[in-house]
């Protein structure tokens, strides 16, 4: 069994990398196969988390520590691989510049992510109020601005996960990975996709103005259809629980 699992994939052929391309592989692996998913499931499922008394607590930023931590560090390790692989260590043949254009569009979209996250706009709301006092905010208010950085925001964010899965798949053939490699990745990402599913369908997807700023259908942002697909909101403010004792 540790023989298979040790045995390329393509037994037709070696498994030869030098140092270089050897660890561009793991850091990019690393990257897109570990931190980028498992950011994006954080984000997606992780607004308001067990145990939390929302809506009386809002705005719990775990999922956002969890979301721009796991990117940058994913970036960076891209930044590091790529760095590796431009010292010299790229290899010929039609895999390999299949496996670099690959490379290549997910760093674009992982760039893009980056500027669009730079120049997302203001917060506002009572935790982080405009210069002049007020509430005033791009997300706050969920100008025209905030709404086309959510939009563009998604779609570059999956087609980065969807593009960095194909380049890793194309990056394991061209190199001829061992099989262990590949049933540890293909692994990683069924369990995340099934436990998206759970997440799901338990309805853990929640919307993020309403996870930060509450449910009052007068604030701005709730007073507009919800963004993204799949998300739950509650279209009307939650009563509180009477309290023992009361008339």
């Amino acid at each position: 069994m540790l023989d298979w699992l040790l045995t390329p994939i393509d037994p037709s052929r070696a498994h030869e990398v030098g140092f270089a391309v050897s660890w561009h592989a793991r850091l990019m692996t690393v990257a897109w196969g570990i931190l980028a998913p498992s950011a994006v499931v954080a984000a997606r499922y992780l607004k308001i988390v067990p145990g939390q008394d929302w809506p009386k607590e809002l705005d719990k930023k775990t999922w956002w520590h969890c979301h721009w931590m796991g990117q940058s560090l994913a970036y960076a390790l891209s930044l590091i691989g790529l760095g590796l692989i431009l010292g010299g260590g790229a290899s010929a043949g039609i895999n390999a510049v299949l496996h670099q254009w690959f490379g290549y569009s997910v760093l674009t979209l992982a760039t893009a992510q980056v500027l669009l996250g730079v120049f997302r706009g203001s917060k506002g709301g009572p935790t982080a109020r405009a210069a002049d006092g007020s509430l005033k905010g791009d997300h706050y208010d969920m100008t025209p601005w905030r709404l086309k950085f959510e939009m563009l925001h998604r779609i570059f964010g999956y087609a980065a996960l969807l593009v960095g899965g194909v380049a890793i798949v194309s990056g394991l053939w061209a190199a001829n990975a061992p099989r262990w490699m590949w049933i540890v990745i293909v692994n990683w990402w069924v369990a995340l996709l099934i436990l998206s599913a759970i997440l799901q369908h338990r309805g853990h997807a929640f919307d993020t103005y309403q996870a930060i700023w509450g449910p009052d259908p007068n604030l701005p942002g709730n007073r507009i259809p919800k963004t993204g697909w799949g998300t739950r909101r509650a279209d009307r403010p939650i009563k509180p629980s009477p309290q023992k004792g009361a008339d």
